[in-house]
């Protein structure tokens, strides 16, 4: 008979099934983990390519040129006319606008007009189209030095000017006094639309029919008054150490406006004493503008729009097209008071007014070749594209860019162009200002 050990085989067998068990758990963790790492992956790519797509720089750089080749970039505010007077006494066609400005125009070459100081030259043609600009407001401005005295006369150089560089280069820009205008130039025919804004009511001195002739030439906005008062309306720095009545408007200074309304001209509130703006928006039939200024929460200067006049703006369905000089965005101002300004300054006024009366009533107005410096990122107008690329990537809607970029201010023109349209029985206005109103130097005046 055989003989077995029970002990001992009861021993294997339990280290066998130990063994087996064993393995058949390292299998299972194995197995476990390589699901759990694959639904990792799949999890992570699920969500990290698009937050990939959404951070890319570059496809935010893609999308803000998208928005740009689709709308008219409208800029409210260029003093590239200023430039011309200043180097080379309104001589266009000794000028290659073709060419970068800053080599033809350094800190070494002779100035021919000292009225104010040397400005960069921020503007050419490379850098426009480099910029993506659709449309662009230049300005026709006139020194205040010249109030009373020659200031049509070179309001009327500076409308001319700008007839010359539009005429000399005309495979890229077109001159333009229509909002539909706008869209013809740009989207039909790959031109730069190239309206007129007079940047001084002190160059119609005083006269409706100055007012009157402008028009015929193209002008299509006025900023009231610049940085000085005319005799009907006060300017900013009224409000700098404001004692007593605040005078804003004068009788005749409503019907400036009213009149403005009868022609189907803007009117520009950049610059004015805030009385100024409450009386002129009051008055107003059609939405007015600020050509290029900021929100003065954001930067505590006068030049910008505070936030009573924000909701009548609002209420108005005007806008407010931001400036990108530095010390109307951040240098030296509350409540920042920055040493030096960057796009995100700007971009914090853009979406300030975005978020406090809606991006319905927000534009954007540079004052290139206008202004000293500029933050950095925004040197020249070549930075459009930069400055909407970065609103992308902080969560603007591309619709949203398109109302930026120039759906606003086409709605406003067109809403300007219907008053005019309402109006078109009236009468002109022939109203003149009375002689005890009138500026003080009457040696330059016959009579009224």
């Amino acid at each position: 008979m055989e003989f077995h050990n029970l002990n001992e085989e009861n021993s294997s067998t339990q280290a066998l099934h130990v063994s087996k068990r064993k393995k058949k758990r390292q299998h299972v963790c194995i197995y476990g983990f390589l699901i759990a790492a694959l639904i990792g992956i799949m999890i992570g790519l699920a969500v990290g390519i698009p937050l990939a797509k959404r951070d890319s720089p570059d496809q935010n750089v893609q999308e803000a040129q998208n928005v740009l080749k689709q709308y008219p970039l409208i800029d409210g505010h260029n003093d590239l006319p200023w430039q011309y007077r200043q180097y080379v006494q309104n001589k266009v066609y000794e000028v290659n606008l073709r060419a970068d400005t800053r080599i033809q125009w350094t800190n070494t070459t002779n100035m021919t007009s000292y009225d104010f100081p040397r400005l960069p030259p921020q503007t050419d043609i490379p850098r426009l189209k480099q910029g993506m600009v659709g449309a662009q407001f230049w300005a026709a401005f006139g020194p205040c030095s010249a109030t009373g005295k020659d200031a049509i006369r070179i309001g009327m150089d500076q409308v001319d000017v700008i007839h010359k560089f539009v005429n000399k280069y005309d495979d890229t820009f077109e001159l333009v006094t229509t909002a539909q205008g706008i869209l013809d130039a740009y989207l039909s025919r790959n031109r730069i639309a190239s309206l007129i804004g007079l940047e001084g009511g002190h160059m119609i001195s005083n006269t409706l029919g100055v007012l009157r002739s402008f028009y015929s030439l193209g002008v299509r906005y006025m900023t009231l008054t610049h940085s000085c008062d005319t005799s009907w309306a006060e300017n900013w720095k009224q409000d700098l150490n404001r004692t007593g009545l605040r005078r804003g408007l004068s009788e005749f200074g409503k019907i400036v406006v009213k009149e403005m309304n009868r022609l189907g001209m803007i009117i520009d509130l950049a610059h004015v004493a805030k009385q100024t703006m409450i009386d002129a928006i009051k008055t107003s039939a059609a939405p007015v503008i600020f050509s290029h200024s900021s929100a003065f929460e954001k930067c505590e200067h006068y030049r910008n729009v505070q936030n009573d006049v924000l909701e009548m703006v609002k209420n108005n369905t005007g806008l407010v097209m931001i400036n990108f000089y530095d010390s109307y965005i951040s240098k030296g101002c509350l409540p920042i008071n920055a040493t030096e300004s960057t796009m995100q300054h700007v971009i914090d006024h853009i979406n300030y007014i975005k978020d406090f009366i809606g991006v319905d009533f927000v534009g954007i107005g540079a004052d290139y070749d206008g202004v000293p410096t500029l933050p950095v990122g925004l040197e020249d107008v070549s930075k459009y594209p930069d400055l909407f690329a970065k609103l992308r990537e902080g969560g603007w809607s591309t619709n949203d860019l398109k109302k930026l970029a120039g759906e606003n201010f086409i709605r406003v023109f067109k809403d300007v162009e219907k008053v005019k349209e309402n109006q078109k029985t009236f009468q002109p206005y022939e109203d003149f200002l009375p002689e005890e109103e009138a500026v003080p130097n009457r040696m330059c005046y016959t009579s009224f």
